[in-house]
């Protein structure tokens, strides 16, 4: 009699424990799932800057979080890029933006830590006040350009102050900039064309600019006055 109890209470305690264990796996995986529907993860969680951390881990003060916002102030004494933790070779990149009056940022990718900046290896997606920037601005430095390369087709930037949506799109040798719902840029990495440009312009002595096939993802810091939200990442 006792033996049979004693079977009986080990089979509960077992089905008790699998039960558990089942319920208990999918804990820790939820928040995963969650940010990996469709393939996409958010990489900004509108608290704080888990997932990222300064270039070169130099220190900042220029980065901040405003209501669910990613905030570049202008007023800091210690300004920094913010990059991902993570590496990204092929993906698609969302991210949601919006410029201060007369600034100026870049979301940089594919770009490593071996050098001053991150612009010196990854190709940048500009960000700037199209309109009431103080200096004159070649096409290639407008909003959407594959800066110092490639200009934006069409000006599809919102006037400062108003949230733009960008989507980069990165597969191989294959690069699309999206602004706002349009196509402003397509290229090829490593073709005669994108090497021509490349040593005839601004990155002719960056033996490793635009050459990495894997690297981070970089919100750049250009003395501020930029905001960041909704930005997720997939790969491809």
């Amino acid at each position: 009699m006792y033996r049979k109890i004693s079977i009986v209470c080990l089979l509960v305690s077992v089905t008790l424990l699998l039960s558990f264990d089942k319920n208990n796996s999918g804990t820790i995986p939820s928040k995963s799932k969650e940010n990996h529907a469709g393939g996409w993860k958010t990489l900004f969680n509108g608290k704080d800057l888990t997932g990222w951390r300064t270039y070169q881990n130099k220190e900042q003060n220029s980065w901040e979080v405003v209501d669910g916002q990613l905030h570049c102030k202008k007023d800091a004494t210690k300004h920094c890029d913010i990059l991902t933790l993570d590496e990204y070779d092929n993906f698609e990149l969302e991210v949601d933006w919006k410029i201060d009056k007369a600034s100026n940022s870049g979301i940089i990718y594919r770009c490593n830590e071996k050098h001053g900046a991150p612009y010196e290896t990854g190709p940048e997606y500009q960000l700037i006040d199209d309109a009431g920037y103080p200096e004159k601005l070649e096409d290639w430095q407008k909003s959407g350009s594959d800066y110092a390369m490639h200009p934006p087709s069409k000006l599809a930037a919102k006037p400062a102050g108003e949230y733009n949506h960008t989507k980069i799109v990165v597969k191989g040798k294959h690069v699309e900039h999206w602004l706002n719902g349009v196509k402003v840029v397509e290229f090829e990495f490593w073709t005669p064309e994108w090497k021509k440009l490349k040593e005839a312009g601004k990155w002719k002595d960056e033996a490793e600019y635009g050459m990495l096939t894997k690297g981070h993802i970089d919100l750049q810091d250009h003395g501020g006055g930029v905001w960041f939200k909704n930005i997720r990442v997939r790969s491809l």
